[in-house]
């Protein structure tokens, strides 16, 4: 591979890298199920790998994080710059891999689809999709909270005016 990339995304509950390896606490989720109707604030943390090729190292990048609803509102930007060296005895031409890990505070506003989008000096792009949703009794208090909301057609209502 000639173009640096963003090899993977990953959700975790928390997440570091020391000494070039990734330490994930509660990793590799893609359904996050809350206890409450939203808004659902979250400690959360993304964790994202870049293969860098041989011909990219040396130089900097730059790499954006974005969390988004599927309806493109973004809840959360990190971004930044990487340099990747070329350590002594690597072989010619091998890539290289760097991670970085971002913990944060989001608030779900709404129930559904997410999506992390991983973006490497704006031509490489990685997407990962995961879902907000309730547990079993949020999800019931919501249905009945909808069914108060609705008009009952079933009761009558005033008399109609004989013309």
């Amino acid at each position: 591979m000639d173009e640096i990339s963003v090899e993977w995304l990953i959700l975790a509950d928390a997440a570091t890298v020391v000494g070039e390896k990734l330490y994930l606490l509660g990793g590799g989720w893609d359904r996050l199920t809350v206890n409450k109707p939203p808004p659902v604030p979250h400690q959360m943390a993304v964790a994202a790998s870049f293969s860098v090729p041989w011909n990219e190292t040396n130089q900097k990048h730059r790499f954006d994080l974005e969390i988004c609803d599927l309806d493109g509102t973004s809840l959360f930007k990190f971004g930044g710059t990487f340099e990747v060296g070329r350590p002594a005895g690597l072989p010619q031409g091998q890539s290289q891999r760097t991670q970085i890990a971002v913990n944060m505070g989001v608030v779900f506003n709404k129930l559904g689809g997410y999506v992390i989008v991983g973006r490497v000096d704006d031509h490489a792009e990685a997407r990962f999709p995961f879902s907000v949703v309730p547990t079993d009794a949020v999800a019931a208090a919501l249905a009945q909270q909808q069914v108060r909301q609705q008009p009952n057609d079933d009761q009558p209502g005033p008399p109609e005016a004989e013309a």
